[in-house]
């Protein structure tokens, strides 16, 4: 017989023992479940390559936000399906008072005044181009982007946004949207940057579902490139000092490397964007019957955890809050 000092199977020896040192833990609380509203009425259209989301027109979204809410999700991101006859170069529908996404939010705030709210601010949903920015001459320009953004957050804000999210990469537009959320009094709005922002080829679900592919090209030029993690401490370190709150890594679970890294250089909370792309594959997988579905999902979210974020968005939450409360 050995004689060892230690055995870490001592650790592991029954499930209540497990539990007992567990490290690290998920739960709703750490959730944002992304949703889709599209016009029209009584619509409730699955997304083919995202089994189990649905865009919803907005009357059968706030139904859906009752159980939503019940199953003890407390935050949602919200997204817009627009028509191509709604698009323009200049994303001019995106600060019409009067648009879906505007009243969606108003609306959302005022049956459910304590769900947290987090908006998209980019100009894809509403560009006929496709892309995050103003087009001119087949490039993205920035500064003119920002301005739109900057007038966007600010109208998501009026609608009743709790948190801004601009996922849209332009250089400087965290320091433009604080300073225009704060000019219009709205100095208590959050901004979740998307900070690490990726070009990556797991957003394709995500595309289909606001029909919001670039018309051309692509979207290199301001989303990064996946083989660079010095470069996210780069936007980390311009996003956190023109004031985010929260900085955000996105995809997730092929960058938990960068999770890590910015969860250990920054002291303000990270959060991670499960995208579709990762959703659709646990979801195929599981369908086929080659993975336990349920179980690769808690440990998918885990290791997101793990890594180091606070805040994970992702198609799983309401899964994942049906799972907890059973």
């Amino acid at each position: 017989m050995q004689y060892l000092q230690r055995r870490p199977r001592r650790n592991r020896k029954s499930q209540a023992i497990r539990d007992l040192v567990q490290e690290t833990s998920v739960s709703v609380n750490d959730l944002i479940f992304p949703m889709f509203v599209l016009e029209g009425e009584k619509i409730k259209s699955e997304i083919k390559s995202m089994p189990g989301i649905y865009r919803f027109s907005l009357d059968l979204l706030l139904e859906e936000l009752a159980e939503v809410t019940d199953l003890g999700i407390k935050s949602i991101c919200l997204f817009p399906n627009y028509p191509e006859d709604k698009k323009d170069k200049y994303g001019t529908e995106s600060l019409i008072p009067e648009t879906l996404y505007l009243r969606a939010l108003s609306e959302i705030k005022s049956k459910y005044p304590e769900l947290v709210i987090m908006t998209d601010v980019a100009l894809d949903p509403y560009s006929s181009d496709g892309h995050d920015g103003i087009v001119e001459n087949g490039k993205i320009i920035n500064d003119e982007t920002v301005d739109v953004l900057t007038k966007m957050a600010v109208a998501q804000a009026k609608a009743g946004a709790d948190i801004i999210g601009p996922s849209d990469m332009m250089d400087g537009r965290i320091g433009a949207i604080r300073n225009g959320l704060d000019d219009a009094g709205f100095s208590e709005v959050s901004i979740m940057a998307y900070t690490a922002k990726y070009a990556s080829a797991f957003y394709g679900p995500f595309r289909d579902a606001l029909d919001s592919a670039p018309k051309f090209g692509d979207k290199k030029t301001y989303q990064m490139n996946f083989a660079n993690v010095k470069e996210a401490l780069i936007e980390a370190e311009l996003d956190f000092e023109e004031g985010a709150d929260m900085l955000m890594v996105k995809p997730a679970f092929s960058y938990l490397d960068v999770i890590k890294t910015l969860n250990d250089n920054f002291p303000i909370p990270i959060a991670a964007y499960n995208v579709s792309g990762e959703y659709a594959m646990i979801k195929a997988a599981s369908q086929n019957g080659w993975i336990d579905g349920e179980k690769a999902m808690v440990e998918l979210l885990t290791s997101i955890k793990r890594a180091g974020a606070k805040i994970i968005l992702s198609y799983f939450a309401k899964e994942f809050a049906s799972l907890k409360n059973h």
